[in-house]
């Protein structure tokens, strides 16, 4: 019976927390020059940190074409760019620019300020209890990866 519970409730969490996420996603973006899922590539390349185009592709669910057409418009436009691998010529690495970082530094902050206003109506008390238990599953979700590395 636990498991049953346990995995109902992670269905309905994982439920809300999409329903919360395509609330933040429907903010304008902080960049008028980039449509969303470049800048979200961005991001996600800004936090990745220098990385393969596979990767990235495979975490935003692009096929590679679609992220290569993306990439080449982030380094023609100063965003990104790209060194090929000298070990291995077929592996291209890509990484943030200065300009891309402060794009993708931007970003974060307004996803951020995002997040606070959708939560600016929870009393203290509440705000505690889910600043807690968010750092709980953070912790198991953390042992999981490192687990599963």
């Amino acid at each position: 019976m636990a498991r049953k519970e346990f995995v109902q409730l992670m269905e309905n969490n994982i439920l809300l927390l999409d329903k919360l996420a395509y609330k933040l996603k429907k903010e304008p973006t902080q960049s008028p020059t980039l449509p969303r899922q470049q800048l979200n590539i961005l991001v996600r390349l800004y936090v990745s940190g220098r990385t393969r185009l596979k990767d990235i592709a495979r975490c935003e669910q692009i096929t590679t074409p679609n992220l290569c057409a993306a990439f080449r418009k982030l380094e023609r436009d100063g965003f990104v760019s790209r060194a090929v691998d000298e070990t291995d010529r077929r592996n291209t690495w890509y990484e943030c620019t200065a300009r891309g970082v402060d794009l993708a530094a931007a970003a974060i902050e307004k996803f951020r300020g995002g997040i606070e206003k959708m939560f600016s109506g929870l009393s203290q008390k509440d705000e505690a209890r889910f600043t807690n238990a968010l750092r709980e599953i953070e912790k198991i979700l953390t042992d999981m990866e490192l687990e599963n590395a």
